[in-house]
């Protein structure tokens, strides 16, 4: 199931995690435990939530009664999620977790002193209770983005966009930090079906997405908001930064090479964006990024215009 491996200190992304609050470790507590007691213990903790998140964070509070570590770093490429609680440490052990041959992600333990033979054997001894919640979280998480996700374009959908886009507000509220949106519209794409068929207009949304995702940052999201329409929430961005991203978002897209039936298509894009004001509403932001929208296209698209 898994092969200790002593690795390198690698560089790794914690926005996300830190936005949901899991930036640190809680304060360990130190009672007297045997490793019959802790596998009871996690056994049962760790079934009570279907987040991976907290089922991480349990198992790398609880397992320190037992072994002492600085850090704990997990990846599963699959659901394109990665974890990362505690300080790095000189040394690490790595270890795949599978089920039945299912790979349920890499785990990685870090720490200043070289891990004991004994240590290594209680750490494994523990990673099997993390298998069965693991799985069915991961389940329950592929399952979950698979009802918040386009599947043309592998963006989220507009379900997933009303039920973060609030959520989104109120944390820039909470943290008083800006709050931007982008809304992007393909320009005369109704031509392109026309012209090119709905099997070229497709290719071209997805390439367009991906043209989009691939500018911006981890904590960013963009989601399908209509049939040709593109929306980009900017967390932590005001508004000079949000227009110096939809100026790089329209330059991205434009440069894309759009193919149908060995022709290129010209493409571009018009965007409008608006920044979140002192008690603004979710519906408020979004009409504002759209009659932005309006603007650039009236003025002759290709363009970004801010909302008032």
């Amino acid at each position: 199931m898994k092969t200790p491996t002593q690795t390198n200190a690698i560089d790794f992304d914690s926005a996300k995690l830190q936005r949901l609050g899991f930036g640190q470790p809680s304060l360990l507590p130190r009672r007297p435990v045997t490793l019959t007691q802790l596998r009871q213990q996690l056994g049962m903790q760790l079934q009570t939530s279907l987040e991976p998140e907290r089922i991480l964070a349990v198992f790398f509070r609880e397992i320190q009664r037992l072994v002492p570590l600085d850090a704990l770093k997990y990846r599963h490429d699959a659901s394109d999620l990665r974890l990362e609680f505690g300080h790095r440490g000189h040394h690490s052990v790595s270890y795949s977790l599978s089920h039945e041959g299912e790979h349920l992600g890499e785990l990685i333990f870090r720490r200043n002193q070289r891990l004991a033979e004994e240590e290594l054997s209680q750490l494994e001894s523990l990673l099997a209770t993390l298998l069965y919640p693991m799985r069915n979280a991961l389940l329950y998480r592929a399952a979950t983005r698979s009802a918040l996700r386009d599947p043309l374009t592998e963006t989220g959908n507009r379900i997933a966009m009303d039920q973060t886009l609030q959520r989104e507000i109120d944390m820039a509220r909470r943290h008083l930090s800006p709050l931007s949106l982008l809304m992007l519209d393909i320009d005369h794409f109704k031509v392109i079906n026309d012209t090119y068929g709905h099997t070229a207009g497709d290719n071209v949304l997805r390439a367009v997405a991906g043209a989009i995702k691939g500018q911006l940052r981890n904590v960013d999201m963009v989601f399908r908001f209509g049939g040709e329409e593109f929306l980009i929430l900017l967390s932590n961005t005001g508004r000079e930064a949000a227009a110096m991203v939809g100026e790089r978002l329209r330059q991205a897209a434009q440069v894309q090479d759009y193919w149908a039936d060995g022709t290129r298509i010209e493409l571009t894009v018009s965007l409008g964006c608006s920044t979140l004001l002192a008690a603004e509403s979710a519906e408020s932001l979004l009409r504002r990024a759209d009659s932005a929208l309006y603007v650039a296209k009236r003025e002759g698209r290709n363009r970004l215009a801010m909302a008032g």
